[in-house]
């Protein structure tokens, strides 16, 4: 099991939701969509981690939005922290972030394009933080164990291992449910990503997506059996400046919400 502040992930807990935008665009909208995410899980009485990157370090072209700027995103991921009272996800891409970052995120996540890399998994792990290691789009769920051996060198315990689909082809994913089975066989609550498992990757200069995917993959995950929940939630997706044609509209979170609840009841018999 995983704790971050008050909020226990595994050990047949009731599931744990991680949500939010995909970047961090201007101060209203992050911290408005925190608020109202943060009204909506308390009402379902789900526990809830705000995710945002500060920034976007793996865009598929150069000429894309990458941030607004990592001190000024890392401010306002603070603020979401100290008005809402909530805990903060956001990526690190080298090791040299990681400390920086590291003094506003509770949680690390490695993005799954690096989540081989050994010194950014060692930098991550040693500020004994919890890391969030998405599973890469080219790696089988046995191989993941490798990466949280990374982790756990440095003493830290503390990981999570999230499924956001595997490489179908050239420019789809596919989810094998078989994963999280796997996957939490190796000790470690599974997440799943159910946003950036619908993406198609690299069609022309950004990705595209398939969002009618992202409700019926949640609930097919939480089926199985996971212990939280990863969405990219925005306020109008098709404004969003990363990932437009694969996140949540925020209006359609609550009912999604509700609906996985009762899945994760029945599997885990709370």
């Amino acid at each position: 099991m995983v704790k971050i502040n008050e909020i226990e992930i595994g050990n047949n807990k009731p599931f744990v939701l991680i949500a939010g935008p995909c970047v961090v665009e201007n101060e209203k909208m992050i911290l408005e969509t925190a608020e109202e995410i943060k009204k909506i899980t308390k009402e379902l009485s789900i526990p809830f981690i705000f995710k945002s990157s500060y920034k976007k370090a793996n865009r598929t072209s150069g000429n894309t939005f990458t941030g607004i700027g990592d001190d000024e995103a890392l401010g306002i991921l603070s603020k979401v922290k100290e008005k809402l009272n909530i805990p903060v996800l956001t990526d690190v891409h080298t090791s040299e972030e990681v400390d920086k970052a590291s003094k506003v995120a509770d949680v690390l996540q490695i993005p799954a394009f690096l989540c081989r890399q050994t010194e950014l998994l060692l930098a991550a792990g040693k500020t004994g933080k919890v890391v969030n290691i998405k599973k890469g789009q080219f790696l089988a769920p046995e191989d993941m164990k490798h990466a949280a051996d990374k982790v756990l060198s440095t003493g830290n315990k503390n990981i999570l291992l999230t499924e956001r689909g595997t490489t179908f082809g050239y420019h789809n994913l596919v989810v094998d449910m078989r994963s999280f089975i796997i996957m939490r066989e190796f000790g470690f609550p599974v997440v799943m990503d159910a946003t950036h498992s619908v993406q198609i990757p690299s069609r022309g200069n950004e990705s595209g997506g398939q969002p009618k995917f992202i409700k019926p993959l949640a609930r097919a995950a939480a089926a199985v059996g996971i212990d939280a929940l990863f969405l990219e939630v925005h306020p109008n997706p098709k404004e969003a400046k990363s990932d437009a044609e694969s996140q949540l509209q925020l209006s359609e979170l609550k009912s999604l919400l509700a609906e996985i609840k009762e899945i994760d009841r029945v599997i885990k018999k709370y």
